[in-house]
């Protein structure tokens, strides 16, 4: 607009001043090799300003075709664009209905163009895993990847779901131990890592991250210390398979105090060496356990216990029985220990005292086994009558 006010400015200016220099109008000689050319100064002008004015009008022109090629490009893109959007919120409608083979077809349309395309081909990855395509999932997941240059930990995602998805939990292991490393607090990634190392029997890592789980409240506490105890059992199973006795008592020694004075990791050790045929280790731990703080699973782990020396045994249940109370359970221990000393008068009063607070199908046998022991069958069929009773009365459809 000023280049075209500037043009008009000047040819005003030489209809009004042209006129004034009528006669003063110079003398103008371009020459070259072939050609004279000669005129006045304003004739001079007059040309120069033509010039100028098909110079600008060419301009005009060319960027006028250069714009039009621009707006078409847009539209071009934007229709396009328009296209991706109307398929991908198909796919969603289709998603909904469960239908994947639509899924896929639809949201990998012009995914290109989609407003998100590595959301498109990742959802697309996800609809071929659903169908059962592993081939068609990995290439929307290779073009996922492909896209999303700068942040790979979405692509990684869907990738170990897939793998799980598949079975393949030991990849899909390797893969979120790679995401942990650069995403440590995401909450799907601890989400699927929990799941991979429960199924790949990674206990180690898998207690790492119970307090993230817990913390970031994706798992209650209740569930955390379910999980917690499952790992270490698992610890221990793998302990006890690679060593034995000796691989267990060794690793069991590796662990920290706060870990070794666990009541339920003591019954649990205690369980697994009596497996081990290691009572004595056993009998250790009990013992220890006990006398640091009662715990019923010690004590039902206490008959199951064989040493030649059960006297420290018996001696420690007998103080329980001072301090806690008689107890269905202890006295039903200690009958169980009298019983392995051949004092068969003590085993029945304990079993008696036991069966007065609360009627036990156990306790019945035992003291049957006890009254044969001390010729006294009458009461042995009787006791054994009871037991047959109460079990026939527990389970009715036996």
């Amino acid at each position: 607009m000023i280049k075209v006010l500037f043009l008009f400015i000047l040819l005003i200016a030489g209809i009004v001043l042209g006129p004034l220099f009528a006669g003063k109008q110079g003398y103008v000689l371009i020459q070259t090799s072939q050609w004279n050319i000669e005129t006045s100064v304003t004739g001079l002008a007059i040309i120069l300003l033509a010039a100028l004015i098909v110079i600008l009008l060419i301009e005009w022109v060319i960027r006028r075709l250069l714009r039009t090629g621009s707006r078409t490009r847009r539209w071009f893109s934007s229709r396009k664009h328009r296209i991706a959007q109307k398929h991908t919120n198909s796919a969603l409608i289709k998603l909904a209905e469960g239908d994947y083979q639509q899924v896929e077809k639809l949201i990998t349309k012009n995914a290109d163009h989609a407003d998100t395309p590595v959301a498109n081909y990742l959802l697309a990855a996800e609809a071929a895993q659903q169908r059962g395509d592993e081939i068609r999932a990995n290439q929307h997941l290779e073009r996922a990847s492909e896209l999303c240059t700068d942040n790979q930990i979405p692509v990684e995602i869907a990738r170990a779901r897939i793998l799980l998805a598949r079975g393949e939990n030991h990849a899909a292991r390797h893969t979120l131990d790679r995401l942990l490393d650069v995403a440590p607090r995401h909450p799907e990634v601890l989400r699927l890592a929990q799941s991979a190392y429960l199924r790949t029997g990674a206990w180690s890592p898998l207690l790492d991250i119970l307090p993230s789980l817990e913390k970031d409240q994706l798992i209650t506490k209740e569930d955390a210390e379910t999980l917690s105890h499952k790992a270490w059992l698992g610890l221990m199973d793998q302990a006890m398979a690679s060593g034995g006795s000796d691989g267990l008592k060794q690793w069991w020694s590796h662990q920290t105090r706060k870990t070794r004075q666990d009541n339920r990791l003591q019954a649990a050790m205690v369980t697994h060496l009596i497996e081990c045929d290691d009572h004595d280790m056993a009998q250790v731990i009990t013992l220890d356990g006990l006398k640091r703080g009662y715990n019923e699973n010690l004590v039902l782990s206490i008959p199951k216990i064989k040493t030649a020396n059960s006297e420290d045994s018996e001696k420690l249940v007998r103080q329980l029985i001072k301090q806690q109370g008689s107890t269905p359970l202890l006295e039903s221990t200690l009958g169980q220990l009298l019983m392995r000393r051949g004092e068969w008068q003590q085993a029945a009063d304990a079993f008696n005292s036991a069966l007065a607070q609360r009627p036990d199908s156990f306790d019945y046998a035992w003291l049957a086994d006890v009254y044969d022991k001390m010729r006294r069958p009458e009461e042995a069929a009787k006791m054994r009558r009871e037991g047959l009773h109460l079990t026939l009365k527990k389970y009715p459809d036996q």
